[in-house]
């Protein structure tokens, strides 16, 4: 299922692969040479990427054959953990049920075959329950370590797991006979954060991504944003909405958080120490909404293995006091069909081979088409700016001014900008490109309609080149400005 749509590289894993390719060229795990910032966030899979591409080409290594080789591994091993973890709830056809959805859900495959980490996320934060479940506190640090140097959000779950391994201690004082922590779990725990910790601090000056703080800032969103986008997420774990319309939200929101519940409390009540597994997508839940960033699909993603395990063990419990457990692989073959139904045989976008739907490229060909273009053209020393900076920086191989932010901390002290100035969620800062000088400014059209496009100063030093046509977001064209004025 992800070998079939073949690679569907979003944007964001393309400064992943850049990051991954100047390592192996000499330049340091940087996007531009000669400039140490760290715009990612998960320097265990960009180091995997790297280390793979060291033994397939180099330089020139097939990076989104690459990613997609280690995420299709990572989600095979994802679903054999889920059915280890059902068994370990002593539940196992809830196992193979949510391995069976894990492994054609839309959510699952579009950021595999994207590049994206969220693949080996997925599977070392699975692996860190089940090992968690099955008593081996060691390999569940380890494996929780692991997950924070591929995505920090991690902390959720290893919040909620520190937490139960102090009911754990705490309740040996009375005769139960969970593991106790010992040092060896902590270390494992967190020696892979301090190595990166350390390093982090000596490359770039501060272990914090650089991502975060851009993001923090660059980006203007209502304050529920995130909490609506979310729990539209929750309450169509199967795309039902994609068939039924928008009632299957309603629907949903009653439904699947009754099975969860029921799921969760069958569980907990013979099992106290799985609570943590249950406790994840909530927690997920209210870090998102309180922090609202914005809430970009792989977002999405991380709790739902969890989430859809407890709707399964709701069904199979429900199933098991009908005496009917056919019932349970009823519903979980509807969920499946539910699924599918989120993939199209002939994409319009992207290559002609089946795919998810959500697993949209065309932006992503676009610019992809101006990077190679604008690497026949752009000079030795000349630097292109640009909103998305992913395709546009690997295919160019250009200096890049990355008006987010992301890569280029010197453009986050212009932001926030004024309410006004937003059409969307994000508007290129006019005062940023009169500053900085680009030779070059590549956007969508919606990013600098209130903006760079209305600002005489702008549009008296750069000159239209040329406007690809899309509507994308609502724009009128992508945008190719080119600097005229000294």
């Amino acid at each position: 299922m992800r070998v079939l749509p073949g690679p569907r590289v979003i944007d964001d894993a393309y400064i992943i692969f850049r990051y991954a390719q100047n390592l192996l060229a000499g330049n340091g795990f940087v996007f531009n040479p000669g400039e140490p910032v760290f715009g990612i966030t998960t320097p265990l899979f960009g180091a995997l990427v790297a280390l793979l591409g060291l033994v397939s080409g180099g330089t020139q290594a097939p990076f989104p054959a690459l990613a997609l080789g280690v995420n299709t591994l990572a989600d095979a091993a994802t679903c054999w953990v889920l059915i280890g973890l059902g068994r370990k709830l002593e539940r196992p056809t809830a196992g193979i049920l949510t391995a069976l959805l894990w492994a054609v859900a839309p959510m699952a495959v579009t950021f595999a075959i994207g590049g994206m980490e969220t693949s080996v996320f997925i599977l070392l934060m699975t692996a860190t329950l089940y090992f968690h479940s099955s008593r081996r506190p060691v390999a569940a640090a380890a494996c929780a370590g692991l997950s924070l140097v591929t995505r920090p959000d991690a902390v959720i779950l290893i919040g909620l797991l520190a937490a139960e391994r102090a009911r754990q201690t705490w309740k040996r004082r009375t005769g139960h006979d969970y593991p106790p922590v010992r040092l060896t779990e902590i270390a494992a725990l967190l020696a892979p954060a301090v190595f990166w910790a350390g390093l982090a601090w000596w490359v770039y000056g501060s272990p914090l991504p650089q991502s975060i703080v851009a993001k923090s800032v660059a980006y203007h969103l209502p304050r529920e944003a995130g909490f609506v986008r979310l729990l539209q997420n929750f309450a169509t774990p199967f795309l039902e909405d994609q068939v039924f319309g928008p009632t299957a939200i309603a629907f949903g929101l009653v439904a699947y958080l009754l099975l969860f519940a029921l799921g969760t409390v069958d569980s907990v009540r013979r099992k106290p120490e799985s609570w943590p597994t249950f406790a994840y997508p909530a927690a997920y839940f209210v870090a998102f909404s309180v922090g609202n960033p914005l809430i970009f699909r792989w977002y999405l993603a991380p709790p739902l293995p969890m989430f859809l395990l407890g709707i399964f063990l709701g069904v199979v419990r429900i199933a098991g006091d009908l005496r009917r457990p056919a019932l349970a692989w009823v519903f979980g073959a509807a969920a499946v069909l539910l699924s599918l139904n989120g993939w199209t045989l002939h994409p319009d976008n992207g290559p002609a081979r089946p795919a998810p739907d959500m697993a949209f490229v065309g932006l992503e060909q676009i610019y992809t088409d101006i990077g190679r273009q604008l690497r026949g053209v752009v000079r030795p020393g000349e630097v292109v700016a640009a909103g998305d900076i992913g395709a546009i920086g690997f295919f160019s191989q250009a200096r890049i001014l990355d008006l987010l932010g992301l890569t280029s901390p010197q453009v986050v002290g212009y932001y926030p900008l004024p309410a006004e100035s937003y059409v969307i969620n994000f508007a290129v800062s006019p005062q940023a490109i009169e500053d900085l000088r680009p030779d070059y400014v590549v956007v969508l059209e919606v990013y600098g309609r209130r903006t760079i496009l209305t600002d005489p100063a702008f549009l008296k030093a750069y000159q239209l080149i040329e406007t690809i046509p899309t509507d994308l977001y609502g724009s009128q064209g992508m945008l190719i400005f080119h600097r005229t004025s000294p």
